[in-house]
């Protein structure tokens, strides 16, 4: 029984989740290959500049209340 659900889970992986890599593994240049992953990499650092500015303006608004005596186990 165990065999069989990991297999499926296997069979998910490589044959459904990972078909698109095996596109950019064969391809002769490594720009193409990584592009995926460049790709990935600029929507992740978007997306953090994007929440560290959202933080700052939460910062900036001075609405958090930053006393001793917020929380109890401080």
């Amino acid at each position: 029984m165990w065999r069989s659900f990991f297999e499926g889970i296997e069979d998910l992986f490589v044959d459904v989740l990972f078909a698109p890599f095996d596109f950019f593994r064969f391809m002769d240049s490594w720009w193409g290959a990584n592009a995926i992953n460049w790709i990935l990499a600029i929507i992740g650092f978007a997306a953090f500049i994007y929440w560290m500015l959202q933080l700052k303006q939460y910062n900036d608004k001075g609405e958090e209340d930053k006393s001793i005596t917020s929380h109890s186990y401080l």
